[in-house]
């Protein structure tokens, strides 16, 4: 590896982060997957055209790297095999506004690990990158969340608190899942409305309040502790209530 202060392209150097490389010419689809990333613990170096792409992989190491198509000077397939040509075996998983079964099959055999089509939800571009390092490192994750009383299954998207089942849209589940797996910290209406929509979403409406509403009444109406808690002008939480 081509560490930065040599020749070639420079990073922020932070070896203790899991490093993902984002190849995306659009300015605002790569703010929104750069910004996500590392709110969510990822180092990440982004590259807006396809030269530069494969520069930057063949001077750093990457746990994985999130490729459009439609790149301007070498576009996302041609990268991808040149990079597999030349031995490097990062997950890829290709970003997409071609949604045919024809688009999505060159995308895999040009060397592609997962294929997610425009427009997304960084809930679940995570998701699948999360999937990816964790395959490629031969690690496991729990199949499950857990806060009090509450949990959620990560495989069958199963939600219960205590011994009752509780059922949840995709965008309700969407939200649980975000702050189960940060339970005890606060997020902000922000980084709810980054993870839970696609980067398209306009984010000057109340629809944040909306969905916690809705959360809150089928997580916590009806039980004598509660879970989900405002922080007024911060954000949200969910986590148990301190002992006295």
């Amino acid at each position: 590896m081509r560490h930065a202060g040599t020749a070639g392209p420079t990073v922020e150097q932070r070896q203790d982060l899991m490093r993902i490389l984002v190849v995306e010419d659009d300015a605002k689809i790569a703010s929104f997957v750069t910004k996500g990333l590392k709110q969510s613990g990822f180092a990440v170096d982004r590259c807006q055209d396809g030269e530069e792409g494969l520069d930057f992989i063949r001077s750093f190491d990457y746990d994985a790297a999130v490729l459009d198509i439609m790149l301007p000077k070498l576009n996302g397939l041609d990268l991808l095999s040149k990079v597999r040509n030349e031995g490097y075996k990062m997950p890829v998983i290709i970003l997409s506004a071609k949604a045919s079964v024809e688009d999505r099959v060159r995308g895999l055999q040009a060397g592609g690990d997962d294929y997610l089509t425009k427009p997304f939800a960084f809930s679940e571009l995570l998701a699948r990158i999360q999937a990816l390092i964790r395959r490629s490192s031969q690690t496991s994750e729990p199949s499950g969340l857990q806060v009090g009383d509450l949990s959620l299954n990560l495989l069958t998207r199963e939600v219960t608190r205590g011994d009752q089942s509780i059922e949840l849209q995709n965008r309700e589940y969407s939200l649980l899942e975000y702050l189960m797996r940060n339970a005890g910290r606060v997020v902000t209406k922000t980084l709810i409305l980054e993870h839970v929509w696609d980067y398209s979403f306009d984010p000057q409406t109340n629809v944040v309040d909306v969905l916690i509403h809705r959360l809150r009444s089928k997580i916590d109406k009806g039980f004598t502790t509660r879970l989900i808690h405002t922080l007024r002008g911060i954000g949200y939480v969910l986590k148990l209530p301190q002992k006295p």
